[in-house]
């Protein structure tokens, strides 16, 4: 039924470079065998909405090329107009990481934006937040449970009362104990809640619940010299759960009525932390989403804010294109070591970079990684890559940032909540509930059939490329318009509007004991 639909339309197919000898299908559903499409080439058989039909003949061993860029080589022939489905397609080995140019084309900088503005929370320690929030941390696993229903009763008892502060957020792990603390990794999940509990939608009145036998010092999660932030179950002082409950919301009050103190006011956009993700990649998010948001980052970046991509998995089959636009030596050597470091985890978890492309993908018409991540870079538009950010390290530098990401969704969420990340930006092909409490998320669709029937959980589509109705530029102005009324509070995001918000999740590469 879906393929009779498809074959009343004009067949339509987009390719994105002149190397390309493959091109996808753009019409919902997929084209029949025997579409001819205006150029005169003819479908030898059914090729799904988004995947590859080869616009050549291509013999075996030869490349097949997409953006410009070699994803694979043929196993067998394929002709002209039949499905270049990732079953005929052997995977390239991954860019050699001592061989690549560095700096070698480093763009110039695009003229500054001014002008524009949003309404943000100002901290004292200058950085500015999108939301105003009373963060609860845990040293430990262990008393997740009590905070979660110490949670419950401040929001229902307490925060009605403070209607400047937009929620109460737990920021739970599996973590702190259990663990080889001093272990040389050790350092990414512990900064990860350090810099966590430092993020600019908290405004700095973090509360910390600790049980006190934990290998984590819950101290280490406070900013130094601050002792009375920090609630410790096993304080002998407390007469049973209920007191212990009690002191958690004494604690929690007395923040919130300095958060409550809280106002927007008019900031510059070079105060916003923008994070950029994909989840639930297909073959349009290279052409439509992705490029709307590399649009969008330019015009951040351009008005003088910090914005960062990660996912290592999702930029090492492209890093040759990344590092030729590193701003310096150093920035570009980064790039490679992160890049280094995390083929070496893959490799001590008898895994590769292949490991990553999910059933979703291939369906959506990824055939590989290479392909995925060719799509996926885009969305760091044109800038000078100015910064690298290992793991959970906070970012202190304006301009386009490299943030190192495992590619899950909720391990790079977390993290680049941690680089002080303010709002996200979160492209996706197959479709994602995913949401954040800590801060905003804007879900940006690749087509137009996902943003119509999911659209009650699709904030922008960017699908309009596709067809031709919208260019890259417009999109990419609209979005960038809709991310200032998003940091502002006059926009609320779907996943805010239903309450659907995903668990941090710490990326921990030390071991457990």
């Amino acid at each position: 039924m879906d393929q009779d639909v498809a074959a009343k339309e004009q067949p339509r197919y987009i390719k994105l470079n002149a190397r390309d000898n493959v091109a996808i299908v753009v019409n919902d559903f997929g084209l029949p065998a025997g579409s001819r499409f205006a150029c005169g080439l003819t479908l030898r058989a059914f090729v799904p909405q988004g995947h590859k039909t080869a616009l050549v003949d291509i013999a075996r061993d030869q490349p097949i090329i997409r953006y410009g860029e070699v994803i694979g080589y043929a196993l067998s022939p394929i002709l002209a107009g039949e499905w270049v489905d990732e079953v005929r397609i052997r995977m390239p080995e991954a860019p050699a990481l001592d061989k690549l140019e560095i700096s070698t084309a480093v763009p110039a900088p695009l003229p500054p934006l001014e002008g524009f503005t949003f309404e943000g929370y100002r901290n004292s320690d200058g950085s500015v937040g999108t939301k105003n929030i009373l963060g609860i941390s845990s040293s430990v696993q262990c008393v997740k449970g009590t905070m979660e229903y110490a949670v419950k009763r401040i929001r229902a008892e307490l925060l009605p009362k403070y209607p400047n502060v937009d929620d109460v957020v737990p920021l739970t792990h599996a973590y702190g104990c259990g663990v080889a603390i001093n272990a040389p990794d050790a350092v990414v999940p512990i900064r990860t809640l350090q810099n966590i509990a430092q993020n600019p939608n908290f405004g700095g009145e973090i509360l910390v619940i600790s049980l006190g036998c934990e290998k984590l010092a819950p101290e280490r999660l406070v900013p130094e010299g601050i002792s009375d932030a920090i609630v410790r179950m096993q304080d002998e002082a407390f007469d049973g759960f209920g007191a212990i409950v009690d002191a958690i919301m004494t604690q929690a009050e007395a923040r919130l009525k300095i958060l409550n103190t809280r106002t927007r006011e008019t900031c510059p956009a070079a105060d916003l932390v923008i994070g950029l993700q994909c989840g639930g990649s297909d073959a349009f998010s290279g052409v439509t989403a992705n490029p709307a948001v590399g649009f969008a980052a330019d015009l951040l970046v351009r008005a003088g804010a910090t914005v960062m991509f990660s996912e290592v998995t999702e930029v090492r089959d492209a890093i040759q294109l990344l590092t030729r636009r590193a701003i310096n030596e150093d920035v570009g050597r980064a790039l490679v070591r992160e890049m280094a470091w995390y083929d070496s985890y893959l490799a001590r978890g008898g895994a590769d970079r292949s490991a990553n492309t999910t059933p979703g993908n291939k369906k959506g018409g990824l055939a590989n990684i290479v392909e995925k991540s060719l799509g996926s870079i885009v969305k760091s538009g044109s800038s000078a890559i100015t910064g690298v950010l290992s793991p959970g390290q906070k970012a202190t530098q304006k301009g386009m940032l490299f943030a190192a990401t495992p590619a899950s969704d909720f391990i790079c969420g977390t993290l680049q909540l941690a680089s002080g990340m303010t709002l996200q930006v979160f492209t996706t092909g197959r479709g994602t509930p995913y949401g954040l409490a800590a801060a905003p998320v804007i879900k940006v669709a690749t087509r137009t059939e996902l943003a119509r029937r999911w659209k009650d959980l699709i904030d922008f589509d960017a699908g309009g490329i596709a067809t031709g109705e919208k260019t890259i530029e417009e999109t990419g102005w609209d979005l960038f318009r809709l991310i200032l009324d998003v940091a502002s509070g006059r926009t609320k995001p779907w996943s805010d509007r239903w309450g659907i918000h995903n668990d941090l999740t710490l990326f921990n590469p030390a071991p457990v004991t």
